[in-house]
């Protein structure tokens, strides 16, 4: 059994499978050149681990202070570095499962334009489109999420009793009204 030789992150190395091109949607890239999102699960993450410790590569843990606030990280250097942040737009970590989901597998971080989905939602007012582009999704898939999100928070809203407050004006001179 051949052993694929990595140095770091093997879903970013691998090769197409065979007798197909790039552009074959079963490689990972779309119809528009994007390459889809990579999940690793946290078996194939301690697999990878064991690799490189029997090629003796060592992975060194380096120690520093993280944000804690966004008022600390705002206006830090760009593009933001830590992966680990929940708002960074690199990777998503599933907490149940352990799982990495690498949102751009064909790039590394610093080759994005924005890693920070807090700058984003601070600059405002962007398309469909925009949103596919900054989290690797098509514009419908976007639409999707748009969806199912404003759902859930109308169905929050009605449990929470709101229900009252649909339809109110608060530019009103009556609360009667």
């Amino acid at each position: 059994m051949a052993d694929k030789q990595h140095k770091a992150l093997p879903i970013l190395q691998d090769p197409p499978p065979e007798g197909r091109g790039d552009d074959s949607l079963d490689s990972g890239v779309t119809s528009k050149g994007r390459r889809r999102s990579k999940t690793m699960s946290r078996r194939e993450m301690m697999r990878e681990q064991r690799r490189m410790m029997t090629r003796g590569e060592v992975l060194e843990v380096v120690d520093y202070e993280r944000p804690t606030h966004r008022s600390q990280c705002q206006h830090g250097p760009r593009p933001c570095l830590f992966v680990s942040c929940k708002h960074n737009l690199f990777l998503d970590v599933n907490t149940e499962t352990g799982s990495i989901k690498f949102n751009f597998p064909d790039k590394e971080i610093w080759e994005l334009k924005e890693t920070c989905a807090l700058d984003v939602a601070e600059r405002g007012g962007i398309t469909l489109e925009e949103v596919g582009d900054i989290l690797n999704l098509t514009r419908e898939r976007v639409r999707q999420l748009e969806m199912s999100a404003l759902e859930k928070i109308r169905q929050a809203g009605e449990d929470a009793g709101l229900g009252s407050f649909e339809g109110w004006d608060p530019d009103r001179s009556d609360p009667g009204e």
